[in-house]
């Protein structure tokens, strides 16, 4: 999730972001990692626990006490992270960051990227977006501070109000729950309206249709319409992409096509897209 903070609401002077799952899908990216990891080990991964908001070592800590691993957390950081590190090179940027990013910098509005990861983590996470890393005016690490999410120290929304900051949340599905407290919450940093909180407004708008970057995704036709392949992680929806979309498309061949495509989650327990299209 992302915050932005500010003493009154129409008076910003900076803005604070966080990066995973605010600005770079590292989930998708970094999916079946610790299954894997576990799997080594003969252990079952229990996709229910998540781990949201902890430091690297506090992940670790709790990771060796829930499967039982016969490794030190620092052993486990050791043998994981090179898997881990693979996969932050394919992560991607959620919908809107690229946008925000180049809209604050254009405007020379100061924003920082706050992160819980280690910061040479975070350098190899945006090591492959354009442009990010000298756009912000700091970047800050787990390291770099003595007191991780949710001190006032770092970001995340306990944190921010512990500051006294403005909050706005980009929160997934799983962390919806853990955003009562912000002052604001969107779905998607496409929705972000910086006039509302006293920054110049985006001016790519174009006869009330927003474009937006290229959507790559793996589907299998079912019954007529096509379902997700989370198994393709190349191409793998992030969950904040969702909505109705109007363009072009093109399906497995140069030809393109006129279309609308809706997608939004289907499964019960909401880890895969349903997509309808209309070409």
């Amino acid at each position: 999730m992302s915050c932005c903070a500010c003493k009154r609401r129409n008076a910003i002077s900076a803005v604070i972001l966080d990066l995973d799952g605010t600005l770079v899908d590292t989930e998708n990216g970094s999916k079946g990692v610790l299954k894997e990891f576990l799997a080594k080990h003969g252990r079952v991964l229990n996709e229910g626990n998540k781990r949201l908001g902890k430091t690297l070592k506090e992940s670790a800590i709790s990771i060796v006490e829930d499967y039982d691993l016969p490794l030190t957390p620092d052993q486990f950081i050791q043998e994981i992270t090179p898997m881990y590190r693979e996969k932050w090179l394919q992560a991607k940027p959620l919908p809107g960051s690229n946008r925000l990013i180049k809209h604050l910098h254009k405007h020379g509005v100061p924003f920082a990227l706050a992160s819980n990861s280690l910061r040479d983590y975070i350098d190899a996470k945006i090591a492959n977006q354009d442009g990010w890393k000298e756009s912000f005016s700091a970047i800050i690490g787990s390291d770099d501070v003595e007191s991780g999410k949710p001190s006032p120290d770092m970001v995340g929304v306990k944190g921010a109000k512990a500051a006294n900051m403005k909050v706005m949340a980009v929160p997934s599905h799983e962390e919806a729950d853990s955003s009562s407290m912000a002052d604001a919450v969107i779905n998607t940093l496409l929705e972000f309206q910086p006039e509302i909180w006293g920054l110049p407004p985006f001016d790519d708008w174009v006869q009330n249709a927003l474009p937006i970057e290229r959507i790559y995704l793996s589907c299998r036709n079912i019954s007529g319409f096509l379902h997700e392949m989370k198994e393709d992680g190349k191409f793998g929806l992030t969950n904040q992409t969702s909505g109705i979309f109007f363009g072009w498309a093109q399906v497995s061949l140069p030809k393109t096509f006129k279309a609308v495509v809706a997608i939004g989650f289907h499964s019960p327990n909401n880890t895969r897209k349903l997509v309808s299209d209309h070409l």
